[in-house]
């Protein structure tokens, strides 16, 4: 995989290539020369004692003590010391790599005042494998993990490099690389903004956009697999309540199922099926608007400057102005939306896989098994379903809604991006699992399925790679691998892969 040079658009599919797939980053030559200039002006701005908040003045409601020029490379040090105080487990390495990928972004956009020299080392670290140990409770949008990521550049705290938990020194000079002392405005601008948000949120989206297309295929291959009607994914349907995602899945299921003799064979079999099957272009198409707002607002703050104060670098106008851009809202807002999205997706699949394994519903053997009440079958795995789905369900619950005022009612309104953001990974791993089991039950289905007559090319193609790993159950088995198994191929994005492959086409 090539460098990705920062300095223009970054899109999320190339925030996912450096964060997750540990694509190398480079500068570009803009990049370079905006943060120089916007540096030269905090440099001069600090010599001429210019009244600029975080540099040469204290922090939040301190923020009318004067603090001498002398002293204010101190004052950065210090902030990231006494911010540091987020607790718990760490963060993962894609979170805190994410969050380090952010600090280029925000801080690279000129508006912020840093030296190139920090940025090299945050650059490097990503490149270089060095992972600051960062807890991961305890923030409202900004600060505190930030904080012990900053740590590491200048040799405290502690980071992982090669396998091995450090002190920050020695994590540094294990790459060669040398700590840093901070300067004027530095701490504050490490600390500050929508970093660790927007990078959970970016991770969070990536799967929860996977997911939700991954659904359309697993979705469809219930249809199969109940013997549905193609009724409700009619394109006349969709012409009259035109709905842009709504009328892509249903194209997705008509595309998926086009060749399938097992659907032509059905039709006209029943007037409809149920909502969970008919609705599938309602509900799905309306999670996928959701996401695919969800991204503007996103892909917008990846390439922000969500710093305070601003460092403008006009020719006439060039001023320091403090404002509010760390505010997560935009964030915050977004990732509560998407949770609430994934778990309808998430109500919706349970319910097929009920479909699956109720005898009574679905025309095949109780649970998917020829001997049901010596063997179980997959009983258990709805269970496994349905509380995964209750754990949603809570954190479907708006972060975003709290408020609780910080630094001494200076910042009396806090817009908790943050924990929006954290159960947004939460939900998506969720998600993958529950959509996992559903698959599993459409998998374990196929002997009960009109034995001889032939699924669509894609569905069948993707029974065939799952039969690889995943035997046909004759009696009770240990189902645990095979639904970690089927989650990581939805997580990879395998799942589309072969349903594309076998459609000839991408799916919307």
């Amino acid at each position: 995989m090539g460098a990705i040079c920062l300095g223009k658009h970054l899109c999320l599919n190339q925030f996912i290539d450096i964060v997750r797939r540990h694509a190398k980053v480079e500068f570009s030559a803009t990049y370079r020369n905006r943060v120089n200039a916007s540096r030269a002006l905090v440099e001069k701005w600090v010599d001429e004692e210019k009244v600029m908040y975080g540099v040469t003045t204290g922090f939040g409601a301190l923020c009318t003590k004067a603090i001498d020029k002398k002293e204010t490379a101190q004052l950065q040090t210090n902030i990231i010391l006494s911010h540091s105080t987020s607790v718990g487990a760490p963060l993962s390495e894609e979170v805190v790599r994410g969050t380090l990928l952010m600090m280029l972004q925000n801080l690279g956009q000129g508006y912020s005042g840093v030296r190139l020299c920090v940025l090299e080392q945050i650059r490097q670290c990503l490149n270089l494998g060095v992972i600051p140990w960062a807890p991961g409770e305890g923030s409202v949008g900004y600060l505190s993990p930030e904080a012990h990521m900053a740590l590491v550049l200048t040799g405290r705290g502690k980071a992982w490099s090669g396998g091995e938990l450090l002190s920050g020194a020695e994590a540094l000079k294990k790459v060669g690389l040398s700590p840093l002392e901070l300067s004027s405005k530095e701490g504050l601008a490490l600390v500050s903004g929508t970093t660790s948000p927007t990078a959970m949120a970016a991770i969070a989206l990536y799967d929860f956009l996977k997911a939700a297309r991954t659904a359309d295929v697993i979705g469809a291959m219930s249809v199969e697999a109940l013997e549905g009607v193609m009724n409700a994914f009619d394109e006349r349907v969709m012409s009259v309540r035109p709905h842009l995602d709504q009328g892509k899945t249903a194209e997705n299921v008509r595309n998926f199922l086009a060749d399938s003799a097992v659907i032509k064979k059905a039709a006209g079999s029943r007037v409809q099926d149920a909502l969970s099957l008919r609705c599938i272009p309602q509900l799905h198409g309306a999670a996928k608007k959701t996401l695919n707002d969800a991204l503007v607002s996103i892909e917008t703050e990846i390439n922000s400057c969500c710093d305070n104060p601003i460092i403008w670098p006009g020719k006439k106008d060039a001023d320091v102005i403090s404002a509010c851009n760390p505010d997560s809202s935009y964030v915050g807002l977004a990732m509560d939306s998407s949770v609430i999205a994934a778990t309808m997706l998430a109500k919706m699949s349970e319910r097929r896989n009920n479909r699956l394994i109720d005898g009574s519903l679905s025309g095949h053997p109780w649970f998917l098994i020829k001997n049901p009440g010596l063997n179980s079958g997959l009983m258990i795995p709805q269970y496994t379903q349905a509380g995964l789905l209750n754990e949603m369900r809570i954190l479907s619950t708006p972060a975003s809604i709290d408020n609780t005022p910080t630094c001494g009612n200076q910042e009396d309104y806090v817009a908790m991006g943050y924990n929006a953001t954290k159960k947004a990974l939460i939900a998506a791993e969720k998600l993958e699992y529950i959509l996992a089991i559903e698959l599993l039950s459409v998998y374990e289905a196929q002997p009960f399925v009109q034995p001889g007559i032939k699924r669509g090319k894609a569905s069948a193609g993707i029974l065939a790679e799952i039969g690889k790993k995943v035997p046909v159950m004759e009696n009770d088995m240990f189902l645990y691998p095979h639904i970690e198994w089927l989650r990581d191929m939805i997580h990879e994005g395998r799942i589309i892969d072969w349903a594309e492959k076998g459609m000839g086409k991408k799916l919307n």
